[in-house]
């Protein structure tokens, strides 16, 4: 998967995935020492994340049907749980930095391509 900031014109993610049923979106990013630059996961249908079990902080954007980011959270750290975004309906989970270095705000639109 690979995501695309359409807004500011800047990619998101070259090597992303998918957590698309119960089972992908509760393993999440557990387990990984780190994500790496480009890197990124996208939580299909799901409005609330956390960082229980995680080691290293993540940037976080709440995207609605449309992929307008709705929500966003800079480098959450590890042991945290996000807030309901109740107009979010996927999360996508990148590096933490992302954000600040892409310039991604509310309102952008993210677009994605599935390979």
């Amino acid at each position: 998967m690979r995501a695309f900031n359409r807004t500011r014109n800047v990619g998101l993610v070259e090597r992303g995935r998918v957590a698309d049923n119960p089972l992908t979106r509760l393993r999440g990013l557990l387990g990984r020492d780190a994500l790496a630059p480009g890197d990124g996961l996208l939580l299909r249908n799901d409005n609330a994340i956390h960082t229980v079990g995680m080691r290293f902080a993540i940037d976080v954007l709440f995207l609605d049907r449309a992929g307008r980011v709705v929500h966003l959270i800079r480098a959450m750290p590890p042991l945290r749980f996000s807030p309901f975004v109740w107009r979010a309906r996927d999360t996508l989970e990148l590096p933490a930095g992302t954000i600040a270095r892409t310039g991604t705000t509310l309102d952008d639109h993210i677009e994605f391509e599935f390979l």
